[in-house]
């Protein structure tokens, strides 16, 4: 059993603050916000289409994020890819990140490797890498992603909008744009 001055002492750093035990406290509440999400809870999004392009818009779900639940390191969140439906080839310079398709058929293509994989299969690609994922199956694609450090969840808002609001194409300057914004963040390979 603890010395009964001990516990106090201790009390007396947490409640009245003594310098770092309550600044830490806060500081540590002040950061995050904790979630709970239901599968189809978050910031539902729906890609924009670039004119010219035929993939049609796509669903989107951030869940955590600086601005869901205020995680300053990481990203995650869920998107569908119709059949037939691909994400392009890309990299992205300052984070790693894990796919983790939840169905499958698809084929995946990191850096050098492709291979086709099935529902469970798990895709680490570490910043720099090129990845590119094909829905090889009759039916939408989930996966999940989780980025190391935020970032290309702002290129995503700028390439998108909120669920249930009108579906304007991007003009290829506007997309230009945008990728040259967060090129440190998302650099997509030239056909």
């Amino acid at each position: 059993m603890r010395p009964a001055y001990f516990v106090m002492s201790i009390c007396a750093l947490l409640v009245c603050g003594s310098g770092g035990a309550q600044s830490s406290l806060q500081a540590q509440s002040a950061k995050g916000k904790p979630l709970i999400l239901e599968k189809d809870e978050g910031e539902r999004r729906v890609w924009r289409p670039v004119e010219g392009l035929s993939d049609p818009p796509t669903l989107f779900i951030l869940k955590v994020d600086p601005r869901n639940g205020g995680s300053s390191h990481m990203v995650f969140g869920t998107e569908d890819i119709e059949p037939g439906g691909q994400i392009e080839a890309h990299r992205h310079p300052g984070s790693d990140e894990i796919v983790f398709l939840q169905n499958g058929p698809a084929k995946v293509t990191l850096g050098d490797t492709t291979r086709d994989v099935q529902g469970g299969s798990t895709v680490f690609i570490p910043s720099g890498t090129w990845i590119s994922v094909l829905n090889t199956g009759k039916e939408p694609l989930h996966l999940v992603f989780i980025f190391s450090a935020p970032g290309f969840e702002e290129f995503m808002r700028a390439e998108s909008v909120r669920e249930g609001e009108k579906i304007a194409p991007l003009t290829k300057a506007e997309d230009a744009a945008i990728l040259a914004k967060h090129a440190h963040a998302v650099i997509y390979k030239q056909p």
